[in-house]
This record gives C-alpha cells, structure tokens and sequence, in this order.
C-alpha cells in the first residue's frame, strides 16, 4: 500500500484535513505546559477572532494555531495582557518543558512540589532559543531528554542534574559533574546559549566550563548517577480520583484538533468551579486537576454536551506524533486499525512515526526512509530502545527497509520480545541467585498518612513482599483508603 493511498483512504474514513503548515502557526509559549484558565481563555478568543475554529497542541507543551488573518496589533494586545510570549518565525525560540503536570497524576520524587516549578519558570525573564527540560525523573508523563538543556531532579531536595545534548546524533546525553540548584537554571542556560552551542565544535565538557565561569552558581558535588526508572507508557486521560477525593480530568483528541467552542466552554467552567490551573502534556493532551466531587457531574455533562471521548484503548493512546504531520498520522492511523484486528498487547509499550527529524521519546520508533527518488516504493525501518525504556537514550534497529503492510506483524514480534524481555527479568529477581541488595523504599498515602513499605508489600491487595512501588499496577490504590497510586508519596 502506498502512502498516496493510504492518504485517500484514511481522508475518507476519518474526514481528516490539515491544510496548513508549521510556518503558518502561531505558537504561544506556555512556560512548563501550565496556564490559567482564563489565560488560556484570552488566547481562545482571539485564535477566534483570527478566523480559526481549532487548536493544537505541541509535544513541547505550548499551544499552536493557524494564522488565517495576519493581524499582529491583535496578538501583541492579548499577549502582552497576559505576559505570555509567542512566534510566528517557525522555531526561533522554544518553550520550556516540565513535569509539573505530572503533580498528583503520577508518583513524584518526595521533595517536588508545584511552588517549586513556578519558582523556578518565573526565574527564566527571556525567551529561549535552545530547548530546556525541567523533569521529575520518577514520573513518566513527560520524557527527560528530549531538550538541550535537561534539569532532572536528585535526590537532593533542589538539586538537579544537567544534561547536555544539542544533535540528535548524539544518543546519549552528557551529564555535568556536578548538581545545579532549582533557582540558578535560568542565569546558567541563558550563558550556555550566549556561546551558541548549536553551531559550535567544542565539547559538552568545554561549554559547560566555559558557561559557569565567572558565574555565582550553588551546586553539590554528584554523589551518585542517576537512576532511570522503568519506563511504561502513560496514562493521561479520563476522570480520575486522587487524594482528598478530588479528580483530575485528561482530555485527548486523536487528530490533536482541539475546538474553540469546547475549549471555550472547558474555560469558562474552571473559572466558574475555582480550577486555578490547566497543564499540558508532551502527549499532546490536555490536563484538569482540583476538580471537587460537587462539581463531578457539571463535568461530565459538558463531555456529553459536547461528545468527548474519554475512553480511547491504550493502543491508540501512546503514540507520539509530530504536530500537522499529516503522514504520520495517516501511518499512525493505519497501523492501529491493523494491531486492534490481531487483539495486540501494547501494555507497557510506546510508539512514535518519525518521518523528518525528530528526538523520539518512545519505547518503539517506526521511522519512514528518505527516498531518493519520488518513483521509489515507500520504505520504513523499525527501531526499539534500549531494554523498551527510552529513558536510556539508545535505540537499536530490529528491521530496516519494509513495506508498510508487514509492519503491523513485525510490532506484534516486537512486543513478544517485550514481554519475554520482562519475564526474564521477573525470573532473574526472584531467582536464589544472589544479586546485588537494593534498599526497599516507603511511600506514604496523603489521604490517611498508611505508609506502603516495599520490603512488606501489602498481602491483604494480593501484592507481594519486595513488590516495588513503581511496579504496582496503575489502578492500585490505598487499603484504608481507597486513594489512587498518585496519592502516595516517597518518604525515604
């Protein structure tokens, strides 16, 4: 099947039409993917009275939409009201990406909380040119290096580690020797941009030295490597109850087209029920925190009012694509409606179409080959990270140059490798050999303060002794309380 007719087929099923560019943009930086209500409001209207009827959203967490009037007096009105930057040069500048929208969604590192992320954003008073990731590396919303500059957080309490990667040749990214405190980011990014480390040869190790000359920086020494978490794909959508008997709400469109008229209506009802802020995922979805039980039903009415589907399969859910890449949603398109008719397990795993240049951040990347001429047959390569975890930055091939219909089956073989690739590694830690201790770790339940302690586990949940936290399934909840897994803390 070619691309051209997968293109018409899919256009006819599925009514797609996305008929303007990236340079046709205009994109809002929406510093750490947080945003009030009635910030984002301002930008609705006046993306409306621009004559547009949707937005979308960017896997680095800003806000895009189609210029169809060049009206710039507008855009300088709404967006030095509400002191929020934005471009429509293409990729001049970057927003900055964090996991502040991963707060009460998933487990956290114990130390972080959201007066922390908001310190830190407002330190950044310029507009980046480099991309900058600030990232909880326990959390697995947002991926950890998929910037030039990636601040992920130690074990110290304000202390991050900094990850340099400016190619994408580059797999592995280069990690400073020392650990860099929260509210220094700003003046240490702002000198390693001045040295333009795009376009210089010099090494990782040389710019880092050449940036903190002559700067007062607080740092610690790197007692320790980072630790990478398992990494499994996310879940981000739906109506879900967190501690407190509060709710967080995940909205996803498969097109990425969100309407003006919902979002409008989404606004106006945060407003109404004191939701302060909205946050936005690298998944290209939308998140709702703080929603009270007595406000539950208003919710879901307007989900109905407006036919929001919250119960997407998690198969059509982990995927990561590249904002009005036609084709790769097209490509996407079709390889889910293929691996639902063979009932294919995706647990666990992520994908990502990559057909220009991209940093993936998925556990399983289908990459389309450059052709050389328009006559040639399309062709694509598969490649997987390494251990499935795409936290270690190292992807390998497991196929090269197939035609697109014997994809589906390859990703079906793939995912057994997955699975046996987990199942040898239950084996090898529950096996008598002996292996290197690893201390067990206490997480606690915010609700009711019941401590879950991994050396114990919780027998009456049917989860065993030495079970870790983070391999607890994901509807887990508290055994007195009934508060969801994103409820615990870690307190060790």
């Amino acid at each position: 099947m070619s691309l051209k007719n997968l293109s018409n087929e899919i256009r006819m099923s599925d009514s797609l039409n996305l008929p303007v560019q990236k340079s046709e943009l205009v994109r809002v930086f929406v510093k750490g993917g947080i945003i009030s209500p009635g910030d984002f409001q301002k930008i609705i209207l006046t993306a409306s009275s621009l004559g547009t009827t949707y937005l979308h959203l960017g896997s680095r967490q800003d806000i895009l939409f189609p210029l169809r009037e060049k009206n710039t007096e507008v855009l300088e009105e709404t967006f030095s009201s509400i002191q929020t930057a934005y471009d429509t040069d293409g990729e001049s500048y970057q927003n900055i990406v964090s996991s502040y929208t991963a707060l009460d969604v998933m487990p956290t590192t114990h130390w972080l909380a959201s007066h922390i992320y908001h310190y830190m954003l407002d330190t950044f008073d310029y507009k980046p040119k480099l991309k900058i990731n600030i990232v909880d590396p326990v959390q697995n919303l947002v991926p950890l290096f998929t910037g030039n500059l990636n601040f992920i957080a130690s074990s110290h309490e304000n202390y991050w580690y900094l990850f340099l990667r400016f190619s994408e040749i580059d797999q592995k990214p280069w990690c400073a020797p020392e650990l860099i405190f929260s509210y220094d980011f700003s003046k240490l990014a702002k000198a390693i941009e001045q040295l333009d480390p795009l376009k210089s040869n010099i090494t990782y190790a040389e710019i880092y030295h050449r940036a903190i000359e002559g700067l007062e920086l607080n740092t610690r020494p790197k007692d320790q490597e980072l630790k990478y978490p398992e990494s499994t794909s996310p879940y981000y959508e739906g109506m879900n109850r967190v501690a407190g008997g509060k709710y967080w709400l995940g909205l996803y469109w498969r097109n990425n087209k969100f309407t003006v008229n919902f979002l409008k209506a989404l606004c106006a009802l945060c407003i109404d029920t004191n939701i302060g802020k909205l946050s936005i995922t690298p998944w290209k979805s939308l998140i709702v925190r703080g929603i009270e039980e007595k406000d539950r039903m208003s919710w879901e009415k307007l989900l109905g009012k407006y036919g929001i589907n919250i119960r997407h399969s998690s198969l059509e859910l982990n995927w990561h694509l590249p904002v009005l890449d036609d084709e790769a949603l097209e490509i996407k398109n079709y390889l889910v409606r293929a691996l639902d008719k063979m009932d294919i397990s995706t647990y666990g795993l992520s994908f990502s179409v990559k057909t220009s240049h991209m940093v993936p951040f998925t556990s399983i990347v289908v990459e389309r080959n450059a052709k050389m001429e328009t006559k040639d047959p399309d062709s694509f390569n598969i490649l997987y990270s390494k251990d499935f975890n795409p936290n270690l930055s190292e992807y390998f091939y497991y196929v090269k140059g197939v035609a697109l219909e014997t994809i589906p089956t390859l990703l079906l073989q793939l995912s057994y490798t997955y699975y046996d690739q987990l199942a040898a590694k239950k084996k090898v830690n529950t096996g008598k050999k002996e292996l290197p201790e690893r201390k067990s770790l206490k997480y606690q339940c915010s609700s009711c303060l019941t401590i879950y302690d991994e050396k114990i586990g919780d027998p009456g949940a049917g989860i065993m002794a030495g079970t870790e936290f983070l391999s607890l399934p994901a509807d887990y909840a508290c055994s007195v309380c009934e508060s969801p897994k994103s409820g615990f803390r870690r307190i060790n």
